[in-house]
Parts: structure tokens; C-alpha cells; sequence
């Protein structure tokens, strides 16, 4: 038997007993890790989310731009008029640059997100270390 007054506590408790509350602490390290982790990699799954919305709607404007040019290359060619066709081309143009804007933009933001849970490794590791620590005696 092993005396627990060193850690405080009264009493004596036998190996069996020591392995029992080591076991039940490390089942409830590995759950709180766990949830760590998981609450770790949700915001980062929601930053995520929020820039390939991003991507999106660059997208979809290019997407427009993309109509209001064919829609300029038709009125040019029905009417040969050049006002109709400079203006409604300016338009698509100013379409086009706003919506390639917003596709680089996205596409910077996603390429930049880091999706390693960084706190959660750092925290293994410290775990992976003590239980060392503790297996060799200190």
C-alpha cells in the first residue's frame, strides 16, 4: 500500500486504487482535450465558411459582369450605334473589376486560414510530457 499523506489527503490507497483514478483522470483529460478540439476546429470551419462566401459573391458579380458584356456585344451589333455600346460595355467592365476584386480577395483570405488546431496540439503535447514526467518518477 502506498501512503497518501504526501499528496494531502488521508488515508492509504492501494495500486489497484491508484491506477483506477489514474485511468478515470485520463479518460477525463482525453474528453476535455477532445472538446477542445472540436470547438478549436468549429470557429476555424466558420472562418472558413464566411470567406468562401466571399468567394461567392465574387462570383456571382463576375458572373453578372459576364451578361452585362454579352448584353453590350448585342445592343452594339443590333444598333451600331456607339453610345448604346460604349455605355452598357463601361458598365460590364466596371462589373467585371468589382467581381474579380472580390474572387482574389476570397481566394487571398482562404489560402491564409491555417485549420491545424494549434491550442489543442500545444496541449497534447504539454499532456504527453507530464504523463511522461509522471511515469518516470520526476
Amino acid at each position: 500500500m502506498i501512503s497518501t499523506s504526501e499528496t494531502g489527503t488521508q488515508g492509504t490507497r492501494t495500486l489497484p486504487e491508484l491506477f483506477s483514478d489514474l485511468t478515470r483522470q485520463l479518460a477525463a483529460l482525453l474528453r476535455q482535450e477532445w472538446m477542445l478540439a472540436r470547438t478549436e476546429l468549429s470557429a476555424k470551419a466558420s472562418k472558413v465558411g464566411r470567406d468562401a462566401a466571399l468567394l461567392v459573391a465574387g462570383g456571382l458579380v463576375a458572373y453578372a459582369g459576364f451578361l452585362a458584356l454579352i448584353a453590350a456585344i448585342i445592343v452594339g451589333l443590333a444598333t451600331l450605334c456607339m453610345a448604346w455600346w460604349l455605355s452598357t460595355l463601361l458598365v460590364a467592365l466596371v462589373v467585371l473589376v468589382i467581381g474579380g476584386l472580390l474572387i482574389q480577395q476570397g481566394i487571398s483570405r482562404l489560402q491564409s486560414e491555417d485549420l491545424e488546431p494549434k491550442q489543442t496540439l500545444e496541449t497534447l503535447r504539454g499532456d504527453a510530457l507530464m504523463l511522461k514526467r509522471e511515469a518516470q518518477g520526476r
